[in-house]
């Protein structure tokens, strides 16, 4: 293998994986499942170029994120990995400090380059400072996230909050003065910091850092950094011959949608306006137990009827702000954390996925959200992916490591642009 990824959620280990992909690498993402886990996987499917262990820890607490990150990179390093990538989300959502300092423990390094700018989704960093399609972070649509609130934009703020090692930082000017000199700066860096972000200006900054960093043992961040590390490893793109299974004939495809990012929110408005049939999901009864089966049961047969037809359904979460802040409210009234209630969500979405699945037999399936991801592919037994073709920035298709083979595509909730549902059921239904 010539990279071992640990990343913290589904969506983003796909995001991660279609970078390397498409340079024609074989990245394969697997729900990582305990120590060993690994081996038991490997031994049936062989080694891919790039192996990505989803620990599914964005929602843990601290301390549960870090042994999770530790067992996995202690799992990679076990299967002959050299060079590893700590995959986060792109505006530091999630157990940062925690999952960083489980990767170097495990590894007993000293010393990582952290780059968290993406500039093909909006994201820089300059002076140290992220913005996201142009707003400091702190202003962004993530200063209100239900789980993680973003509330300030300086990253060696965000990070130095979550760990005792020391973060520093070196910004673009350096980084513009090119690989060599970047390398430099990064050599003198690790005798002050044990964390060093860099800024991340345009694409061309990517491009700098990935030949400055292409040996170095310990990456951290984003995606984005894996778009121009194969070309600084000097992999030519060599795009693989995959075949997806045939679409099931006279079968609409499904769209399940559970994040409540305005991204999102978009993709189904666009979605809706062209007159695709949509299905809202009532959180607010998932309280309630005697209205929680008959409302999945109508759901499930309203999807499978319309699927039925021929016709593409919507199934989405119900996304206003009054409704999302009577959910939180009922949810804290039953003593329920911001957690729990984005989980019963998501599984609710799946136990609905999972029956219109097993009464039609559908095997090409969009889910939008990292939780509802998850959840999706928990309760449908999929616990490996081979990541497929990119359909926009950060987004590929996918197809799953079982028998039979399902074809998905799995969205990060902040990510794509309002067409991206339609572009995405096209592309589902003519792979």
């Amino acid at each position: 293998m010539i990279m071992g990824v640990v990343a913290d959620d589904i969506t983003g280990a796909n995001d991660i994986g279609i970078m390397f992909a498409k340079s024609g690498l074989l990245a394969h993402v697997y729900a990582y499942a305990g120590p060993g886990s690994l081996a038991r996987v490997l031994a049936g499917t062989g080694a891919p170029d790039i192996a990505i262990l989803d620990t599914n820890s964005r929602l843990d607490p601290p301390d549960v994120a870090y042994r999770k990150v530790f067992a996995a990179t202690r799992d990679l390093q076990a299967a002959g990995c050299t060079q590893f990538h700590n995959k986060t989300c792109s505006v530091f959502r999630g157990n940062i400090g925690a999952e960083f300092d489980a990767m170097l423990d495990a590894l007993e390094q000293d010393f990582a380059v952290v780059v968290l700018g993406f500039p093909k989704n909006g994201r820089q960093t300059i002076n140290g400072i992220h913005y996201v399609h142009g707003k400091k972070l702190e202003d962004s649509e993530f200063r209100n996230d239900p789980v993680h609130p973003m509330r300030r934009s300086d990253l060696v703020e965000i990070l130095q909050a979550q760990t005792r090692r020391s973060v520093g930082l070196i910004d673009y000017t350096v980084v513009e003065q090119g690989a060599d000199a970047l390398r430099d700066a990064i050599e003198a860096a690790r005798a002050r910091w044990s964390y060093v972000i860099l800024d991340v200006v345009d694409q061309s900054s990517l491009a700098i850092i990935a030949r400055a960093v292409h040996d170095c043992p310990v990456l951290c961040g984003s995606s984005a950094i894996a778009e121009e590390l194969p070309a600084a490893w000097g992999v030519r793109p060599s795009p693989q011959a995959i075949n997806a299974p045939p679409p099931v004939a006279g079968l609409g495809v499904l769209c399940a949608a559970g994040s409540l990012m305005p991204q999102t929110a978009a993709q189904i408005g666009y979605l809706r306006a062209r007159g695709v049939p949509a299905f809202e999901l009532d959180p607010l009864a998932l309280f309630d137990p005697d209205r929680r089966a008959p409302l999945l049961a109508g759901l499930v047969e309203r999807v499978v009827g319309t699927l039925r037809s021929g016709t593409d359904a919507l199934l989405h979460t119900s996304n206003s702000e009054a409704g999302i802040a009577a959910v939180r409210a009922e949810g804290a009234r039953r003593g329920l954390s911001p957690t729990d209630v984005s989980r019963g969500v998501s599984d609710a979405l799946a136990e609905i996925v999972a029956q219109v699945i097993a009464q039609t037999g559908l095997n090409r399936l969009l889910v939008a959200g990292g939780e509802t991801s998850n959840a999706v592919s928990q309760r449908l037994g999929i616990s490996g992916l081979r990541i497929w073709k990119e359909i926009q920035p950060g987004l590929p298709s996918c197809l799953s490591l079982t028998d039979p083979p399902l074809l998905l595509v799995l969205k990060s909730g902040s990510f794509g642009s309002p067409e991206f549902f339609e572009q995405a059921l096209e592309h589902l239904k003519t792979q």
